[in-house]
């Protein structure tokens, strides 16, 4: 196999707009991402507490209760 071909691998630097940081293999020196396993919400576990509420909100609005 060619040497010259192959790309470039570095130890990348990835970036969260959460804040987080961490490093991992690429082919890019830097990455830049929008959501991460310390913010997403199934890593966080609010993906099952939004989905609750939600079937509360729905039972609700079905027979006709209010919150006020």
């Amino acid at each position: 196999m060619r040497e010259s071909i192959q790309p470039k691998y570095f130890q990348a630097k990835v970036t969260c707009n959460c804040g987080n940081e961490f490093v991992t293999g690429s082919t890019k020196p830097e990455i830049h991402v929008e959501i991460c396993s310390k913010c997403h919400p199934f890593y966080t576990g609010q993906q099952k507490a939004a989905t609750v509420r939600g079937a509360i909100d729905k039972f609700n609005r079905r027979y006709g209760l209010n919150n006020k």
